[in-house]
């Protein structure tokens, strides 16, 4: 494969970021797994020792995405899975987490709340806005009136923040 239709793509890819992000978000039902995934498929194009004629591009990118997110709902639909013990007759997937798992949550969710009240009141906005209303960096920075690259600084800084907390 030829290095600059590589660097083509990753050019494409990073043109249409947000658009993707976007359309895989709707998919996904999550800003942070869309967002996971497109970085997935960065990765993968990294990788890729041999590339295909293409045709349309933007389509081919699309449809590695939209592969990768599939692979990934599949990945967690068989992780999710709890099945009860057969002796019981019930071979069944079970609806709702067990006891500990829903302890285990509620101690995340109560770390992260402690972890989000620590921020500043800026940053714990632009955070809240970004990660749970799912805004743009460049609509936040719109709505607050701040610059995107503050926006960015903000978002960084409260995962890295939330990330050493929950890690305790």
């Amino acid at each position: 494969m030829a290095e600059r239709d590589r660097t083509s793509l990753l050019g494409l890819l990073l043109d249409h970021y947000e658009e993707m992000t976007g359309h895989l978000a709707r998919r996904l039902g999550s800003l942070c797994l869309a967002e996971d995934v497109v970085q997935d498929t960065y990765l993968r194009l990294r990788s890729l020792t041999a590339l295909p004629e293409i045709d349309n591009p933007r389509s081919y990118l699309y449809r590695m995405a939209d592969n990768i997110a599939l692979d990934r709902l599949r990945a967690e639909t068989r992780r999710g899975r709890r099945f009860a013990p057969v002796e019981l007759g019930l071979d069944r997937p079970l609806d709702e987490p067990d006891a500990e798992a829903t302890l285990e949550h509620k101690q995340r969710l109560e770390r992260l709340s402690r972890a989000l009240d620590e921020l500043p009141p800026r940053c714990r906005e632009v955070f809240l806005l970004h990660k749970f209303d799912g805004l743009s960096h460049a609509d936040i920075a719109a709505r607050l009136g701040i610059s995107r690259s503050m926006v960015e600084k903000h978002v960084m800084k409260a995962l890295a923040h939330c990330r050493d907390r929950l890690a305790l």
